[in-house]
């Protein structure tokens, strides 16, 4: 059976490693509160009512898609599909389309962003794959107006950028949330990385002011991860209710990297 993705797909390497995921929905948990559209998640409750068990899910359903036979994928993203379609009745109207392309525009950006963090800078061709791959979700989601190429991703998420964001009540509720869930610590951790992650308007539309202070903790981490001691760091960094399904985004397949 073919694979969505290839078997040493660059996409399956980001998403392959627990850090590398938790990183880019660290810099998503950020547009996400600023995003125009994010009333959509507010009318089923279940973002401000539990971000992290939202997390997994959403990461849930991303690593079935991109770790799955290709007919598995598919209907992973037709099921995605079916439940947008859903909650559209429900409310009596349609979630717009630049709304589902800021959603995939997100998931390329912070894909690239977290693994250059944590890893090394990526070629051209590795970021030409990484939107292909995501735009295969859109196109099969028949999302229109989607990008072809990196370059003119690039130019889109600017215009993205400057049009669809802003900071809004839900904004200030959702990290009201974030800190209710995750604790003082763990939320000033979650704002250092959402620092160093997030382009510059969305900086300036939270007020992420101040100096990064993860540079030191960063570099402390990479030590511990080469000497296979990260889990010690993550223990005392990540919710202890969350520890086990944090585990279980390493993947475990032969062909993830």
């Amino acid at each position: 059976m073919e694979n969505f993705t290839e078997r040493h797909s660059i996409v399956r390497k980001i998403w392959g490693r627990a850090d590398t995921v938790l990183f880019i929905f660290a810099g998503a948990a950020a547009e996400f509160a600023l995003n125009k559209a994010v009333d959509w998640l507010y009318f089923t409750g279940k973002l401000p009512a539990d971000p992290l068990g939202r997390l997994f899910g959403t990461v849930g359903y991303a690593r079935q898609i991109i770790f799955s036979e290709k007919e598995k994928a598919y209907a992973a993203i037709d099921k995605m599909s079916k439940i947008h379609s859903a909650v559209e009745s429900s409310r009596g109207m349609a979630i717009p389309d630049w709304a589902y392309r800021d959603v995939l525009f997100m998931l390329i950006h912070y894909s690239v962003a977290a693994f250059e963090m944590l890893e090394r800078k990526l070629t051209s061709s590795e970021k030409e794959e990484i939107v292909e791959v995501f735009c295969t979700v859109g196109q099969r989601m028949k999302i229109p107006g989607l990008p072809v190429g990196y370059n003119e991703w690039k130019a889109m998420h600017g215009r993205h950028l400057e049009n669809d964001l802003r900071k809004s009540q839900y904004t200030t509720d959702l990290y009201k949330q974030y800190r209710r869930s995750l604790g003082n610590l763990r939320y000033l951790v979650l704002i250092e990385v959402q620092k160093r992650l997030v382009p510059p308007g969305v900086k300036r539309l939270l007020q992420l002011n101040g100096i990064p202070l993860l540079s030191p903790a960063l570099f402390l981490y990479k030590i511990c991860r080469t000497l296979k001691m990260e889990w010690l760091l993550k223990s005392l960094l990540l919710p202890p209710a969350y520890i086990k399904q944090i585990r279980g985004l390493d993947y475990k397949g032969n062909d993830a990297f």
